[in-house]
């Protein structure tokens, strides 16, 4: 693959080369970052706040389209070796030179990052070497064929070897074996301006957990002077304190506008903009003996019984869900990702049965069903609490008795990464847009040294599931690819490991005088938002 060099006009007009504009922008964000390290948590209310601070080699558009980002142009050497060229001429915020070096850097300093709640190991674990022919050329080699690495290079931010505190010469070794790095800097010390230097279109300015995140535009970005002198993002979690300050002129866009309040947005003259996302929200049951926070069900887990899981699945009216509680903003689902990404089957959406439900409770010793806890974020996903309600009451239709355990997303996702819920719910983007991303994640056989199934806090586990997922990980041909991801998928639902729920229709409100392209993944980026017209 090759991403010839026309396609530079391409990476440079995504990043916004307009003239400067003596303008702040002021946005209204749903949930916070909980770190500015941009190699610390894989969760999208990081990442959208990294991407315009830290760049990574390759791209996405608004539909995940993969392009030109640090890296100009890329090829494959053979079937497990890639050659990407470098975009010259690069400062860091700080005025140091971009090079092959910070991204050996880089990728090293990933397996070493401590207490990372979903690390970004799945995307390096695959990387056998890492050298540089010269300062622009770098020489990628991976365990196996990996057709994705270009797709999800974009996942690993590029910080500077030289702020951190490398040696001269930095040696790529893998998982956590690279020479040269001095002393690693960990996540807390990226909260400071000093220490969390990109090459991006902003710089950070400050960075108040809790109240707001500054950046300030950088002038000597390669793709040109961005659109805002400063850009300022503030966590409003609560739903009607974050309309309220659109209202009010206190922020001139937010993420996530309630979904009762758009009329009156729109009445009001704001502009809404809005996109079916490749978000699932989903349910994960924990497939292990000893899960805690289940009662009724003797000494037995009954989560691990396959019946139970469908019975589970049928017992969700999703239809209801889309359009009672998500307003319409949702589309119910079948699969992992939304037909017709990549490696999706167009699965059909799981029936609302629940007398076939109660039939297979019965079938598996459970006639009168037990008492679970399912865990839930409050203030993460649309309506996420709400949601989980609603699959209580419906569960205890057919018998299952839910308490639902509601906690904030930092909360929320510290405990479901200790493993303390039977069930949970919570939502993936995929980040490569297509299948393998929620399959590595969610559902492979959790096996750190290989990074695959980070989480998977469920635990479930399907060895025959795991080896077609690496085959299709490693086949270079699409199509076969393609098919190879839906047999997987396929295997993973058919043995309910994974229940989905449906796929967000994200909503965006801003003043009439801006314009943001609604992006598949979610993603709120400063960097894309631009003057109307």
């Amino acid at each position: 693959m090759k991403a010839g060099k026309t396609s530079l006009i391409a990476g440079i007009f995504a990043l916004g080369a307009l003239p400067a504009l003596a303008q702040d922008l002021a946005i209204g964000l749903k949930s916070e970052a909980t770190s500015m390290d941009p190699q610390f948590h894989q969760l999208s209310t990081n990442i959208q706040v990294h991407k315009n601070v830290f760049e990574t080699l390759t791209s996405q558009d608004a539909v995940q389209k993969v392009g030109p980002g640090l890296a100009t142009e890329w090829e494959a050497v053979d079937d497990t070796t890639w050659r990407f060229k470098l975009r010259e001429g690069v400062k860091f915020h700080d005025g140091t030179d971009f090079t092959a070096r910070d991204v050996i850097y880089s990728f090293c300093r990933v397996p070493l990052v401590e207490n990372s709640p979903s690390p970004f190991t799945i995307y390096t674990a695959s990387i056998a070497d890492m050298t540089a022919e010269d300062d622009h050329t770098l020489i990628v080699r991976t365990e196996a064929t990996n057709p994705l690495l270009p797709a999800e290079l974009w996942s690993i931010s590029i910080i500077s070897a030289d702020t951190l505190g490398a040696e001269e010469e930095v040696v790529f070794g893998p998982q956590g074996t690279c020479e040269g790095l001095g002393d690693v800097p960990q996540s807390p010390a990226f909260n400071s301006p000093d220490v969390a230097v990109g090459t991006g279109p902003y710089k950070l300015e400050s960075y108040t957990r809790g109240s707001e995140l500054t950046l300030t535009r950088f002038d000597e970005h390669w793709g040109g002077t961005p659109a805002w002198e400063r850009v300022v993002m503030r966590p409003i979690t609560s739903d009607g304190p974050r309309v309220a300050a659109l209202l009010a002129g206190d922020v001139d866009m937010i993420e996530s506008p309630p979904i009762q309040d758009i009329p009156r947005l729109e009445d009001g003259g704001f502009k809404i903009v809005d996109a079916l996302s490749n978000r699932i929200i989903y349910l994960h049951m924990r497939q292990e003996e000893g899960a805690p926070g289940i009662e009724g069900a003797g000494d037995t887990n009954p989560l691990m019984d396959a019946r139970v899981r469908e019975a589970i699945s049928l017992s969700i009216n999703r239809e209801a869900i889309a359009e009672r509680i998500m307003g319409g903003y949702a589309q119910p689902a079948g699969e992992l990702l939304p037909p017709p990404m990549f490696g999706s089957s167009g699965r059909p959406v799981d029936a609302y049965d629940p007398d076939r439900a109660k039939e297979l409770l019965t079938e598996a010793g459970y006639p009168d069903g037990f008492t679970i806890t399912l865990g839930t974020p409050n203030d993460r996903y649309i309506n996420d609490e709400q949601v989980a309600q609603a699959v209580a009451q419906m569960l205890a239709r057919i018998g299952i008795q839910v308490n639902v355990d509601a906690s904030t997303a930092s909360q929320f996702f510290s405990r479901r990464n200790a493993l303390e819920f039977p069930i949970y719910m919570a939502g993936w983007g995929a980040s490569s847009g297509e299948m393998s991303s929620p399959l590595k994640s969610l559902v492979a056989t959790f096996d750190e040294k290989t990074g695959m199934g980070p989480t998977n806090a469920g635990r479930y586990s399907n060895p025959a599931m795991d080896e077609v997922l690496l085959r299709a990980m490693s086949t270079i041909d699409d199509a076969e690819r393609d098919s190879l991801l839906q047999e997987a998928g396929t295997m993973v639902l058919d043995d309910y490991g994974i229940i989905p729920l449906h796929y967000e229709q994200t909503v965006w409100a801003m003043k009439p005088e801006l314009d943001y392209e609604p992006r598949v993944d979610q993603y709120t980026m400063a960097t894309e938002v631009k003057p109307a017209g």
